[in-house]
């Protein structure tokens, strides 16, 4: 009984008729549409986007030059080099992230003992030359002055959970 049954539905197109009346049922409803460049989806204050290295209030970079994050890098994008400075504390003389490579896990972020490096919400940024997926530590900072009202706002928001 199955096999007739079956092959009447496949005569008389059943499936697609069906498929046409989900379709009709659809058409006519308000859609879902989000217009890009004016509106912005909602994002959480955990999103990970474009890096950022912060600074201390006195204006001092906070990277110590520990090169947990370069270590913990699962996808090797960060380079840190280091050196004394006259003070006798270690600093940073060379900071790049391949945001090619990088695969925005956050765990550079999590690794850092003084909250240097940090994930924006910033997902809006594209590269015209070649070479410009680098970003180095000029770079890193100054998105990091940039935007560290933000920053601190989602840090402070995210606080709790940490």
């Amino acid at each position: 009984m199955s096999r007739i049954t079956s092959y009447f539905k496949s005569l008389l197109l059943i499936e697609m008729f069906q498929g046409l009346g989900l379709t009709l049922h659809y058409m006519f409803k308000p859609k879902y549409t989000i217009r890009f460049p004016m509106e912005h989806i909602p994002k959480s204050s955990r999103f990970r986007g474009l890096h950022a290295l912060r600074r201390y209030a006195n204006g001092e970079e906070r990277c110590i030059a520990c090169k947990l994050c370069e270590a913990v890098c699962p996808a090797l994008a960060i380079t840190i080099d280091s050196a004394p400075r006259e003070d006798g504390q270690r600093r940073t003389t060379r900071y790049d992230i391949d945001l090619f490579k990088c695969i925005y896990c956050g765990f550079c972020e999590e690794s850092c003992p003084v909250d240097s490096i940090v994930e924006t919400s910033i997902h809006e940024y594209h590269f015209e030359q070649r070479g410009e997926n680098v970003v180095d530590k000029a770079k890193l900072l100054a998105i990091g002055d940039r935007y560290e009202q933000d920053i601190a706002a989602a840090r402070a928001q995210d606080a709790a959970y940490r």
